[in-house]
């Protein structure tokens, strides 16, 4: 008999409160989470922080045009294009004015798999959602959704249905302040961008 997938069961909806506290609680606590966008998307299973005060974000050195969601106010979606060719899809966060955010590394994905697949031309599923660039392919997202609110379709955001067990690491990819260990990730998972050491 064959053995079909199984669709996950939502938690509630996740509001702009949620992104309302430091970018350090909200991390975290989006790893389980489910992420869609026009109904596509997956659990949320790997994450970076990203703090003004930190050098390696995008708001360390004031406002600018591209960075100018960063500074209002939390629960809105920030992309950007990295090295010209991916967009990223982060989260921010934390009082208006903080210019806070939480970067969506990778999904395990869960819902509109045969849309994903479609556009990323590929059908292994663990390579679908593995990394920011990737996962923003496979949902559709680009600097057109930049500034959008994130409890308003297209986004959907759902809580975790039980509390995950969360990796901690230092994030991937950059050079500074890279030492800080502000990535988190769901243990177990093979569907994140870089294993996470002991998981």
């Amino acid at each position: 008999m064959l053995q079909q997938n199984v669709t996950p069961k939502l938690g509630k909806r996740l509001t702009k409160a949620f992104f309302n506290r430091s970018v350090h609680r909200v991390a975290p606590d989006l790893i389980g989470a489910t992420l869609l966008f026009g109904g596509v998307g997956g659990t949320i299973v790997e994450v970076e922080a990203y703090h003004h005060t930190d050098p390696a974000a995008h708001s360390y050195n004031g406002p600018t045009p591209r960075n100018r969601v960063m500074f209002g106010p939390p629960g809105f979606a920030y992309v950007y294009r990295s090295y010209g060719i991916h967009w990223c899809l982060n989260f921010v966060c934390e009082q208006e004015g903080s210019a806070s955010a939480v970067l969506i590394r990778a999904l395990e994905p869960t819902y509109g798999i045969p849309a994903m697949r479609r556009r990323r031309g590929m059908p292994d599923e663990q390579s679908l959602c593995s990394g920011p660039g990737k996962l923003c392919q496979a949902l559709g997202v680009t600097d057109m959704h930049n500034a959008l609110p994130l409890d308003v379709l297209p986004f959907a955001l759902h809580a975790a249905t039980s509390k995950p067990e969360v990796m901690i690491d230092v994030r991937i990819g950059i050079t500074k302040a890279a030492d800080l260990p502000w990535r988190f990730g769901l243990k177990g998972s093979r569907f994140v961008s870089k294993r996470f050491p002991r998981a």
